[in-house]
């Protein structure tokens, strides 16, 4: 189910130059600005919840995920090199797992990595903050690579209608509006961070038990349609 030669070639295509400088901007942000704020206002556990759960969890980690899902499969079917792979003598789901796998390394790195330093900057992990929203970081990672990776490859527009769901539906819509919030990423993550902290600060609407479940549904049904849509692309490119 994992081809090196697939993730080696995914890898270099997320990491090259332009892309890595993209994915490291938002990381570098969140760091700066946990410093500015920790030097303004020193150590407080609600400031470092707000702050991680607003924009590292909210912003960052679904916009990091547009940009790695996408990536991962999306310019190799916008510019028809994906017909090259696809030749190959290697199995379709093994092609899209391996791509998912890749994307959801890339993923946690550039968001759950920083989440967590930025806590420890903010607060010192205090109750279990830091610690909380990377393990919502780490969660999440997975849940959007596979459903950005799915968008990669059924739209052409993947990134701009993943950008859409990052910005309004998650950072918009699943803050604010009490019905959206369950379905929702970044609720579901909150839950297993919730679970995690033990405290107040971190709250989430949705259930543990139906936030886990949620997670590893639509996680194993955009793999397999995505596996699905790869399937369709073949006979086409074989036509």
């Amino acid at each position: 189910m994992y081809d090196p030669t697939v993730a080696r070639l995914t890898y270099r295509a997320l990491l090259g130059r332009r892309r890595a400088l993209i994915l490291g901007a938002l990381p570098l942000l969140l760091i700066v600005i946990a410093v500015a704020v920790r030097g303004l206002t020193g150590a407080d556990d609600q400031t470092a919840s707000d702050l991680l759960g607003g924009l590292a969890l909210a912003t960052m980690v679904p916009l990091i995920g547009v940009i790695a899902g996408t990536g991962a499969i999306g310019p190799e079917i916008d510019d028809g090199s994906v017909v090259y792979l696809l030749s190959k003598p290697i199995k379709r789901p093994t092609i899209i797992f391996t791509k998912l796998i890749v994307a959801v390394a890339v993923t946690m790195v550039f968001s759950a990595v920083p989440t967590l330093i930025a806590g420890f900057i903010l607060n010192g992990n205090g109750q279990q903050i830091a610690v909380a929203y990377t393990v919502a970081a780490l969660v999440a990672s997975i849940a959007y690579a596979a459903l950005f990776l799915l968008l990669g490859t059924v739209s052409r527009h993947a990134v701009v209608f993943g950008l859409v769901y990052a910005l309004v539906w998650e950072a918009l819509f699943g803050s604010l509006v009490p019905g959206a919030r369950t379905l929702s990423v970044q609720q579901w993550s909150l839950a297993v961070a919730q679970k995690v902290s033990g405290g107040d600060l971190v709250t989430s609407d949705v259930g543990l038990t139906t936030a886990t479940v949620l997670l590893v549904a639509v996680t194993v049904l955009a793999t397999w349609f995505a596996g699905q849509k790869l399937r369709s692309l073949t006979l086409a490119g074989e036509e």
